[in-house]
């Protein structure tokens, strides 16, 4: 059962919530998501078109049960904030908490702008037969020049997978156009611009909403975080548009070789992420219209969100340098 630790006089009592299996199946329906999108990313590039596959149901079901697990837990932790269980001292325990998962949300994209950092300063450059850790593969990739983005894979070089020396891990063909703004046939049809002046200008909404609720006016706390929240789904309209003319009109996708998986892999988990942190907003509007929560010195549920969707800002700042621009 739940309980309430006696402290010293002087010190205020920390409440220590009864056993839960929360957390085991919370990681439960983690662990089945990531398994479910790694074999859905396999089918796409190597699965047989004749065969189904049971990937999309190991993601489905490893989602569901994810987001049940989620939205029971968070009632609980409201309930008892509600209930006057929460301390300054278990308040901290949840800033700690949230610093931690954001942290570990930086080493996650940290992994996948790495990647792309050492395709493009080593891996690339050695495919070409640059450097001391080229010299094989200038043999075996003769003709084949990098540039980023790469104008032709070096499978193509060779006369395609049938040709290709080394073992065959599946035909890769080039895009026919890159997401670069010099592909773009307008400078103001060019979406990702459009995207991050949608999301840098959701980093200033969601901030006016937080003073809002500093200084306890309700009615204006709810009507920037509700366009917050529809900057944010424009914001994903946008991408999906993205997707469609990458993979409907530029023919980039992510069998488009090395540009093409950094690119959907940086970009559709970012895109992720968007959905993520406003669901998270979304929640903590319907709670303060709905239900009134959240005043001036309690309202660590918006904060953290509001936390989560900067971080969420600041990583498509870095994509849109490095993926976009650079």
């Amino acid at each position: 059962m739940s309980s309430t630790t006696s402290a010293p006089a002087g010190h205020e009592k920390y409440y220590v919530p009864e056993s839960s299996s929360l957390a085991v199946r919370a990681t439960i329906g983690l662990v089945l998501s990531v398994f479910g999108a790694a074999l859905m990313l396999n089918d796409m590039t190597f699965g047989d078109p004749d065969r189904s596959s049971a990937s999309v149901w190991v993601l489905t079901t490893g989602l569901v049960f994810f987001i049940f697990t989620l939205t029971s837990w968070f009632r609980t932790a409201i309930r008892e904030n509600l209930a006057g269980m929460n301390s300054s001292q278990l308040h901290q325990s949840y800033v700690l908490g949230m610093f931690w998962f954001i942290f570990s949300e930086v080493m996650f994209f940290a992994v996948f702008f790495g990647t792309l950092l050492y395709v493009r300063q080593f891996a690339g450059p050695w495919l070409a037969g640059e450097g001391d850790g080229g010299r094989m593969n200038g043999l075996l990739w003769p003709g084949f020049e990098f540039a980023w983005p790469p104008v032709i894979t070096p499978q193509e070089i060779v006369g395609g997978a049938d040709a290709q020396v080394i073992a065959n891990n599946g035909a890769f063909v080039s895009q026919e156009k890159s997401m670069a703004p010099a592909d773009a046939h307008a400078w103001y049809a060019w979406l990702p611009m459009w995207n991050t002046i949608i999301l840098l200008s959701s980093s200033a909404t969601v901030h006016v909403a937080h003073t809002a609720i500093l200084s306890g006016d309700r009615k204006k706390f709810n009507r920037w975080l509700g366009i917050t929240v529809g900057l944010a789904l424009i914001f994903l309209g946008l991408q999906a548009a993205e997707y469609y003319e990458a993979y409907v009109l530029f023919g980039l996708t992510l069998n488009s070789g090395i540009y093409g998986s950094t690119f959907f892999m940086l970009t559709g988990f970012h895109g992720f992420h968007v959905a993520m942190g406003m669901t998270m907003l979304l929640i903590q509007l319907i709670r303060s219209m709905k239900n009134k929560h959240f005043t001036a010195t309690d309202h660590f549920g918006f904060e953290a969100s509001s936390w989560y969707w900067h971080f969420v800002d600041v990583v498509w700042v870095f994509l849109f340098l490095f993926v976009y621009i650079l």
